[in-house]
Order: structure tokens, then C-alpha cells, then sequence
């Protein structure tokens, strides 16, 4: 079976969640919760589109947001924007039943999607 938006979270099965391009991510090891269908979010999740993003954002700020984050991302575009993205925190508080944080980690160099280096993008 296949969840989309999901990542494995088999009892004992480790795994990752990712948060935004400044957000923390999450080392996890599944709890087995057969009711998510031994499944967990498999990231931040979207809290706008790809549209609204490159639409809304201020580009300037978003280098700003990144830059005081001391992250060198090196291709993406303005809809990958971290705040683009669900509050992390908030999402692994909501799935607390369906994995337990062994570690987590800050990025430090990013690479989406999108070849322009950020500060090129138009």
C-alpha cells in the first residue's frame, strides 16, 4: 500500500522528516501504528502552493531568512521558500503516536528543485 505525503513508520523502522530549507529535520524511528497504516508525514508539508509562493514571497526577505539561517543553497526557486512550509515543530508534535525522534539535524547546504542559485532567481 502507498500513502502519498508519507513516509514508512514500521515498529522499530527508521526514518527521516524533513522540515524547510531552515527548519530542523528529524531522525525517527517508527512506532508501528497500524491505524496510519505504519506510516508518518514524510516532511513539513506544504502551508502554500508553489503559485501563491513565487506570488507572495519577497524575494529579498527569503535571502534574508536564509542567509541569517547560515544556509548555502546552492539551486531552488522562490516556491521552495521556507516559509513556503508548515511550522516542523508542529507536525512532529501532531505525530508523537507515530514515531519517536532519535536525533535531528539543522541543513546546512540545500538543494532542491530548480537550477538557479538563489540569489540569481528572478
Amino acid at each position: 500500500m502507498h500513502r502519498k505525503g508519507a513516509t514508512p513508520a514500521g515498529k522499530g523502522v527508521l526514518g527521516i522528516i524533513p522540515g524547510s530549507m531552515t527548519a530542523p529535520g528529524y531522525i525517527v524511528r517508527g512506532k508501528g501504528d497500524e491505524a496510519s497504516i505504519n506510516s508518518a508525514s514524510h516532511g513539513a508539508g506544504r502551508a502554500m502552493s508553489r503559485t501563491q509562493a513565487k506570488n507572495s514571497l519577497n524575494k529579498d526577505a527569503v535571502i534574508d531568512h536564509i542567509n541569517a539561517a547560515g544556509v548555502e543553497v546552492i539551486g531552488s526557486g522562490l516556491d521552495e521558500a521556507p516559509m513556503a512550509y508548515k511550522d516542523i515543530n508542529k507536525v512532529m508534535e501532531s505525530q508523537k503516536e507515530l514515531v519517536d525522534v532519535v536525533g535531528s539535524f539543522l541543513p546546512k547546504i540545500v538543494r532542491m528543485c530548480g537550477d538557479e542559485k538563489f540569489h540569481e532567481m528572478d
